[in-house]
């Protein structure tokens, strides 16, 4: 794939991961392996709400061909398959939910040095098609984002955002929800290997007035531990410990309390990660 600008998809997401990526209140259990053949298998347990739950999934790949597959507990089959350069500086992902046969999806992205372009058609009936595109360089990229119901006629979405990013940084902002949220992210990295940073990021919703400030950050405390937390304008408070117990297995525990209301019980979560 040529070396342009961001996905639209991509504006903003550093900013989002750093704020929301392994917090979680579930308790969750990830092993992976390999079969004789190769293939990667990964098997998660997921406590949550006093129930059980889980999944088996598994990745096969060839030349420029991915096929994943994943079968939870209610019997349910969810696959993608990725092909990538079928056309020069293509990719093309289907997917699709068993046995929900309305849930095929067919996405085609296009790479250029100047720009991008994503599509993605629902494959039923009524068929809802959402195109993205970005234009400029690696630096900075442009970008907007629109959806539309060919049933009704109507768009049902319509997004446009920018996204610079230097060497230390990254700072986008994004005009969303039809015109009436306005988001925008800063990221400051503290050492070259962007393992430590600073976040920060401000939404405002025009139809209820309603501004929310979250800042954050993570620290790589040494090579085997890494510490994140967030605080928003609301209020809540989240904290998160990953330490790699042994070489490849991932120890997560994270909390989220309710500072304006500490009577409240704090929520906990915990995921192990077991890999090969």
């Amino acid at each position: 794939m040529s070396k342009g600008p961001c996905l639209f998809s991509d504006i903003g997401k550093k900013a989002k991961d750093l704020l929301t990526k392994d917090y979680t209140s579930d308790h969750k259990l990830t092993i992976s392996s390999y079969s004789t053949a190769g293939v990667p298998i990964t098997s998660t347990a997921v406590k949550k709400s006093g129930l059980s739950i889980g999944d088996v999934a598994a990745q096969y790949r060839r030349k420029n061909t991915i096929l994943d597959a994943k079968v939870d507990t209610e019997s349910n089959i969810s696959t993608t398959l990725t092909f990538t350069d079928i056309l020069p500086s293509t990719k093309a992902i289907a997917s699709f939910k068993l046995p929900d046969y309305n849930s095929g999806k067919l996405e085609v992205q296009y790479f250029h040095d100047h720009a991008t372009l994503t599509t993605i058609i629902a494959l039923n009936q009524s068929p809802i098609i959402d195109v993205s595109a970005t234009v400029g360089t690696p630096s900075i990229a442009l970008g907007a984002e629109a959806g539309y119901d060919t049933t009704s006629g109507s768009f049902t979405k319509y997004t446009a955002g920018i996204n610079v990013t230097r060497p230390d940084s990254s700072a986008s902002i994004i005009l969303c929800d039809k015109g009436d949220s306005i988001k925008a992210s800063y990221v400051h990295y503290l050492d070259q290997l962007k393992k430590s940073a600073a976040v920060a990021e401000v939404t405002r919703k025009f139809s209820t007035n309603q501004n929310t400030i979250t800042v954050g950050g993570s620290l790589a405390v040494d090579h085997l531990t890494h510490v994140k937390a967030r605080f928003n304008s609301h209020g809540m408070l989240g904290a998160l410990l990953q330490h790699e117990v042994i070489p490849k297995s991932v120890l997560i525990i994270s909390s989220e309390v309710d500072t304006k209301a500490l009577d409240k019980i704090p929520r906990f979560g915990l995921a192990i990660a077991l890999k090969p």
